[in-house]
């Protein structure tokens, strides 16, 4: 059975939170961490991991629209590896271009307060990097086991 995954969406400000289902295929929106020193937020996602028996941390990493690497995509990879040593678990950066506004247009059409926009916008966005990359395993998947298919057939 596939185990659990922790997405992140990182910010200066919050940090939007999502974890997957047991069976990885959907994910769910945490409550989004306002941030306060660096020492508790990654308190914050330890505690999480242990609740939701996650074993790897999904964080997404803002490059550049041509996949270049931007002062926040620096700070998040620096995120990342303090995540690593302490909590001794995969973490793995995520392209999460376009997940922020992809998020930011979806609650613009729900007709939900520009407040209340706000306050979901990272949870949001850490749900859509979360999905991305769950969606992307199935698919990496279901490619193996197609080629493991088709090669028992030419036998």
């Amino acid at each position: 059975m596939p185990a659990r995954i922790l997405a992140i969406d990182f910010g200066t400000k919050r940090l939007g939170l999502a974890v997957s289902d047991a069976l990885g295929i959907a994910a769910q929106g945490l409550r989004t961490r306002e941030r306060t020193r660096l020492e508790e937020d990654i308190d914050h996602i330890g505690k999480l991991r242990e609740e939701y028996s996650a074993e790897r941390i999904v964080l997404g990493h803002p490059l550049g629209h041509r996949g270049n690497e931007t002062e926040m995509s620096r700070r998040v990879a620096a995120f990342a590896e303090k995540l690593r040593r302490r909590l001794k678990c995969p973490v793995e950066l995520w392209d999460e271009r376009l997940t922020s506004v992809e998020a930011n247009r979806m609650l613009r059409g729900s007709g939900i307060s520009i407040e209340k926009r706000r306050k979901a916008a990272d949870r949001v966005a850490a749900v859509l990097l979360l999905q991305n990359y769950l969606d992307r395993l199935a698919n990496e998947i279901a490619r193996r086991e197609g080629q493991q298919a088709n090669a028992g057939v030419d036998k």
